[in-house]
């Protein structure tokens, strides 16, 4: 029997469309939205000292996002107050919407699977602060066709570490046995979910993760409709 259905956002309900010209767009905002005129200097060392802090394998930490960036805007003489630093990251998060694109038949899934008497949650690795990406899934109508979503920047460890997993699986009130897990990365969503003894499901729509030393998903969905045929399979 099946209960409840949770997805991974990135590249499973939502396409994270990575362009790293976006990079100085959201600093140009983010240094507009405090009145001052942007200045490539920041971006350059972003990209240098701290992008490669955003993801590193293996890590199940996450990082606190608005602090390094009030560290990396102090190194070039800028010292924010905390209201300050969160118009900067509200603009800089706004600058990167062309980067996010969901699914066209994202609504039509969830609210298949809703038809079908499952509660459904998210589960996602995202550093940004919690109430700009809950935002996001409100403004992307998804919000309103869960029952939870939970994300790594407010439980403050990463997938495939079991708390994060925990918190929606808690929050729904089930059993790992009678969840299935949706996600495109065998290292994280796959490992984390199997872990806990949850049912998975590889999404394969939008990015082919093929790591060999990642495990066997229970299912594997060429398409978003495809996970319905593994709910039905195991309802």
């Amino acid at each position: 029997m099946l209960d409840a259905v949770l997805f991974d956002w990135g590249d499973t309900l939502m396409q994270w469309a990575w362009e790293p010209e976006l990079l100085a767009t959201g600093h140009d905002a983010g240094l507009r939205a405090l009145g001052r005129e942007p200045f490539p200097a920041l971006t350059v060392r972003f990209t240098d000292a701290y992008l490669p802090l955003l993801w590193v394998p293996g890590t199940l930490e996450e990082i606190e996002y608005p602090r390094l960036v009030r560290r990396l805007l102090a190194e070039e003489g800028i010292d924010v107050a905390d209201d300050e630093l969160g118009r900067f990251l509200e603009a800089e998060h706004a600058a990167w919407a062309p980067a996010r694109q969901l699914a066209s038949t994202t609504h039509a899934l969830l609210e298949a699977l809703r038809d079908r008497g499952l509660k459904l949650g998210l589960v996602s690795n995202a550093f940004d602060p919690p109430a700009l990406l809950h935002r996001d899934l409100d403004d992307m109508g998804v919000a309103q066709r869960l029952d939870v979503a939970v994300f790594s920047s407010e439980v403050g460890r990463r997938k495939p570490h079991a708390e994060i997993f925990q918190r929606a699986l808690d929050a729904l009130g089930v059993q790992t046995d009678r969840t299935l897990f949706v996600g495109d990365m065998l290292a994280t969503d796959i490992a984390g979910a199997a872990a806990l003894g949850m049912h998975t499901c590889q999404a394969l729509w939008f990015r082919a993760d093929e790591d060999p030393e990642g495990p066997e998903p229970d299912f594997r969905a060429f398409t978003q409709m495809d996970v319905i045929t593994a709910v039905r399979r195991l309802q």
